[in-house]
């Protein structure tokens, strides 16, 4: 209670633990649609910061990134966010908005913040007064400035980039890294222009700054994103479910990291080419033609034939997870007479579990390290070394 309303009960006090859990909120779904950095932090005491305003996921990368000590609270229109019931709550609860009227009263409204920025809270404010496109910057109203003058403390300049990519106005959600860089502050007694050029000047360096990338990363990204992507998968996978060694869950170790926007689509499409080749599989074998099997024992194959023996075509509900490569299951199938629909139904179910649940997984990594796509290269390297010493265990263990 006392963290809330501030030491001494008072309401006008930063409520400092409603920010922290707004604060991880946000960070985490940040995290999940491409990640959120920040450079730079807020002054020790209370403070008004002026933002560049191009999406609504502009109020969520800045809760998500200033200091939940400062308890922002963010300035809304009312005539919009706090319209209907649903709104306000959505708006006050998790974002910590306070309305401001656009026509008439709209500066009492601010003032009224005046005590709780000198107790040490932030008040955040979009001075363009609307979401402007993305790369512009419109003019600042005044009201932010009177607000700092009025309380005796500093404005702040933010600048905001890649909400525009993540949200657009009128647009739909696209996963990507969200930059805040929070400038140094200026006196009260700054002129809007002046706020504008800081924030505008925040905004160009941070723009020009490029993000740190793989080149490995992306030339796979590159190949992955055209349409060899897909066709790659499901070669890949169908080669596998005949001959190849390497199973496709690797390829899309590879290439659900390095373009998760994809995972789901690569994931898919290895799944019908892994359906695709052990279909074939079976019927080559039936037809009395043997294909190499590369890294595999006698041990898996009379394994398998143990299985089918007693289980029919459902056998292969246990290939996901036992370490025997799918294309031994299809060839034992096909020697054992498995007829071919009741054969593509249960490996839909056992090839679909394992590889939507694998990709969609590396998917999901590949969106929590984009920052750290730099290190991309690294990341093949510990793959490999990874898949090279669990496929020996495998094989060793099968032996």
């Amino acid at each position: 209670m006392e963290d809330e309303l501030g030491a001494a009960g008072d309401p006008r006090r930063p409520k400092r633990g409603a920010a922290r859990l707004r604060r991880a909120l946000w960070w985490t779904l940040l995290t999940l649609t491409g990640g959120v950095e920040r450079r730079g932090q807020l002054p020790p005491g209370g403070c008004v910061v002026v933002a560049n305003h191009s999406s609504h996921a502009d109020t969520a990368a800045l809760l998500a990134a200033l200091d939940a000590r400062h308890a922002p609270a963010i300035g809304a229109a009312a005539d919009y966010w706090f319209a209907s019931p649903w709104r306000k709550r959505i708006c006050s609860r998790l974002a910590a908005g306070f309305p401001v009227r656009r026509t008439g009263g709209g500066m009492d409204d601010l003032l009224s913040r005046a005590d709780a920025l000198r107790a040490g809270g932030a008040v955040v404010l979009f001075p363009e007064g609307t979401r402007a496109r993305a790369g512009e910057l419109g003019a600042f109203h005044k009201g932010a400035l009177i607000l700092a003058r009025q309380a005796d403390v500093p404005i702040v300049p933010v600048s905001i980039d890649g909400t525009a990519r993540l949200l657009p106005k009128h647009g739909k959600l696209r996963p990507t890294l969200v930059r805040v860089r929070i400038g140094a502050p200026l006196p009260p007694d700054t002129t809007p222009q002046a706020a504008r050029d800081a924030v505008a000047e925040l905004h160009r360096r941070t723009e020009g700054e490029p993000l740190r990338d793989s080149a490995t990363r992306r030339r796979t990204a590159a190949v992955i994103g055209s349409r060899w992507g897909l066709a790659a998968a499901f070669a890949w996978a169908f080669a596998e479910a005949l001959s190849w060694p390497l199973m496709p869950e690797l390829f899309l170790a590879i290439a659900c990291v390095a373009v998760p926007r994809r995972a789901l689509k690569l994931s898919l499409t290895a799944l019908a080419g892994s359906l695709a080749g052990g279909l074939l599989a079976l019927q080559l074998a039936a037809s009395g033609v043997q294909l190499p099997h590369p890294l595999t024992t006698d041990r898996m194959r009379a394994e398998v034939r143990s299985e089918l023996a007693a289980e029919g075509a459902a056998a292969v509900r246990h290939q996901p997870w036992n370490g025997i490569p799918f294309k031994v299951y299809a060839r034992e199938a096909g020697l054992a007479d498995v007829a071919p629909q009741d054969w593509l139904a249960h490996s839909a179910l056992s090839r679909g579990s394992r590889t939507l649940t694998v990709g969609l997984a590396f998917g999901a990594f590949g969106f929590l390290v984009h920052r750290l796509r730099r290190f991309y290269g690294l990341y093949l390297a510990l793959l490999g070394v990874g898949f090279t010493t669990g496929l020996s265990l495998i094989v060793t263990g099968w032996s």
